[in-house]
């Protein structure tokens, strides 16, 4: 039976082959027997095995870890795996493209960064008030370096030092000796450079003054040129002049700033310098290349120090008329013999001469020479003008860069406070500066009386708020975060100035730090000027104490406007201004949530905003006041009410921001043009 079943069985077998045996053996008798091919009987030459072949294929060629490439080959040309693979490539390749273009779109889209310089405040220090460090009670460079942590504390990121060079101090030091060296009063170059790296290690920046209009008459090229000494005798502006009987008749009209004659006579050289300060302070002849040279070297000097930027200064005066004619007279009837004073004449040849801003563009493309690393664009500040139009000039043109900003005085210059006056103070600006510029704001400078003094200590913490949520760059002068006052001139004796010229500059009196023995500005026995006597009540120390103070306000405006994309880089519209209140918005375009300034430079005064922008809602809230009690309270936008110097700085939401209005178009301006993406919370340009 068991035979013919195996007789039945189609199997082949090889006539020698023997048996091939894939299963595990029974056991070892069956093992010789099967093996044992000379006692077997002659076996069929064949024996055909009915098995099915796709079973057995499966069975065999199914993938595992670890096959062979011959055996992953035989897979790999299959259908299934074929096309999963190409599927699998395509979408990489189409997910790459996708992200490639993604890319470009977001960088194509996004706004410009704002730069370092556009980013932050700016505090301008003066150097001989801020901190003394070795007690002879002036303040010098390594005092500034024990007070970096109160700039970061204020929240801001770029510290302005005014001159330091080495000097004889007339004009305080704004006649240098010295381009390349620091005045011993304030240390050491050594100084210099631990200062500027302590700086750069709190990602802080740092600018410097130059004046290139003119030297100290102690510089080494002065006392070359005085004596006709090779490329140096014209140096200087030099003329002829006639002396009798000690009286000097001089070769024009032309007077200085300081009044009476800008021409000097010099005993060595025998002719008349020209000089637009004090006659210490003889002016350069920038018609000279080789005097070009000499301020472009001293700007690479400084730039190859490390520092981020300069503040040109008096710029206006670089050149003047070779024909030397007289200026005009402002009253052609006045005797013109006495005339002393620079405000009698219109200086038409001694100011923005033809050739003075190829000047100042020169100074440009040498510190573009240095803003090519990444993270390291050297910023370049100047003066300006009385004349507004003159002073937008040195922006430069669409195709030629001069200074990032001309430094803006008008809210210093203004003569009396009111909601009008700081209306027209920031439209002159705002309406003339060229379309895509960065404007600037200053309520200080060691050249004007400061605000308490200025104009009242009540309006301190107000300006402060006008200052920090206007657009563009606010520029902060030492010591206006605690509200500072003047000096009163009479404490001022010729032993504090160490017989420095004839002002006194009382906005220059030292910083008060805490209310020990001289406001805790030196710990000698005196300073360089007497400090202010309520240095007990106004100082850094006392007023981190108040919640309520002018520092603690000053802080919560500088952490608003770094945080606050509609104050950081939005549209400004004014919405109101008369005698008392001057009202304006900052808003972003895809942001709903604006922000609306109402600040009182006069009396008390109540204003219905509501009347005037229909589509504000009924309340707002205060996100920041002078009053500090006040913030977070709710108001009704048709009767907020503001007293003398108050400020508010309110909060809303809004489906139409007033930029949108046909009634308010003309009343807009925009620097940095970004709308906000609630989506991806991003910022782009196309709006």
């Amino acid at each position: 039976m068991v035979e013919e079943e195996a007789k039945s069985l189609p199997m082949e077998l090889s006539e020698k082959g023997g048996v091939e045996n894939n299963g595990f053996l029974q056991n070892e008798a069956f093992d010789d027997k099967e093996t044992d091919t000379s006692s077997q009987e002659e076996m069929p030459k064949t024996c055909i095995v009915d098995v099915d072949q796709r079973a057995m294929e499966e069975l065999v060629l199914k993938p595992y870890a670890g096959m062979p490439k011959e055996v992953l080959l035989k897979f790999s040309s299959q259908a299934r795996y074929r096309v999963t693979r190409e599927i699998l490539f395509w979408l990489i390749i189409i997910a790459a493209v996708a992200l490639v273009c993604a890319t470009i779109a977001i960088i194509a889209l996004s706004p410009k960064c704002l730069d370092w310089w556009q980013a932050s405040p700016i505090y301008q220090i003066y150097p001989r008030s801020f901190k003394d460090s070795n007690m002879d009670g002036n303040g010098d460079l390594k005092g500034i370096q024990e007070k970096l942590d109160h700039i970061t504390y204020l929240n801001v990121k770029t510290i302005w030092l005014t001159s330091f060079y080495k000097s004889p101090l007339k004009d305080l030091g704004y006649g240098a000796e010295d381009f390349y060296d620091i005045d011993p009063m304030f240390g050491s170059m050594s100084d210099f450079e631990n200062l500027l790296a302590a700086i750069h290690d709190r990602g802080l920046k740092v600018i410097m003054d130059l004046i290139p209009n003119h030297t100290s008459d102690k510089h080494r090229w002065f006392q070359l040129s005085r004596n006709r000494t090779g490329k140096y005798t014209d140096y200087y502006i030099w003329q002829d002049c006639a002396l009798a009987a000690g009286s000097v008749t001089s070769p024009n009209n032309w007077v200085s700033v300081f009044g009476n004659s800008s021409w000097q006579f010099d005993d060595v050289r025998k002719q008349c310098y020209f000089h637009q300060f004090g006659k210490e302070q003889p002016d350069l002849n920038f018609r000279n290349r080789a005097v070009q040279q000499e301020i472009q070297d001293i700007i690479k000097f400084w730039l190859s120090k490390g520092i981020d930027g300069f503040s040109f200064s008096a710029v206006k005066f670089l050149l003047e008329a070779t024909h030397l004619r007289d200026e005009p007279q402002v009253n052609k009837s006045q005797n013109p013999e006495t005339i002393t004073a620079y405000s009698q004449l219109y200086h038409d040849y001694t100011t923005t001469q033809v050739g003075m801003h190829d000047i100042i563009r020169s100074f440009r493309q040498t510190m573009n020479q240095f803003s090519s690393e990444p993270g390291r664009y050297r910023f370049m500040g100047s003066d300006g003008d009385e004349d507004i139009e003159a002073t937008m000039m040195y922006y430069g043109t669409t195709f030629i860069q001069e200074a990032d900003f001309p430094f803006n005085l008008n809210l210093i210059n203004m003569k009396n406070l009111s909601g009008n006056s700081i209306f027209e103070a920031v439209n002159s600006w705002m309406k003339n500066m060229p379309a895509g510029k960065w404007p600037n704001w200053a309520v200080g400078s060691p050249n004007a009386a400061r605000i308490s003094s200025r104009i009242g200590k009540e309006y301190v913490n107000v300006i402060n708020m006008l200052l920090l949520t206007l657009p563009g760059t606010p520029v902060t002068y030492y010591g206006e975060e605690i509200g500072m006052e003047n000096i009163a001139s009479e404490n001022v004796s010729e032993d504090h100035i160490n017989s420095d010229p004839v002002v006194t500059f009382p906005e220059k009196s030292p910083m008060q730090w805490d209310g020990k023995v001289n406001a805790g500005f030196t710990e000698g026995n005196s300073s360089w000027l007497p400090v202010n006597s309520d240095y007990q009540n106004v100082n850094v120390e006392i007023q981190m104490t108040w919640s309520n103070s002018t520092l603690s306000l000053y802080r919560e405006l500088t952490s608003l406007r770094n945080n606050e994309l509609p104050i950081h880089r939005g549209w400004m519209c004014y919405v109101w201004n008369d005698s008392n209140v001057f009202v304006y918005v900052r808003e972003l375009d895809g942001l709903d949530r604006v922000f609306m300034m109402v600040l009182n430079f006069g009396q008390e005064s109540t204003i219905d905003l509501k009347a005037i922008v229909p589509s504000l809602p009924s309340e707002a809230t205060i996100r920041l006041s002078t009053n500090f009690s006040n913030a977070g309270k709710a108001v009704n936008t048709q009767l907020i009410k503001t007293e003398r110097g108050e400020g508010l700085v309110l909060e809303y939401k809004t489906a139409k921001p007033v930029h949108t209005m046909a009634a308010f178009q003309g009343n807009c301006f925009v620097a940095e043009k970004a709308c906000y993406s609630s989506a991806f919370n991003l910022l782009y340009v196309n709006c």
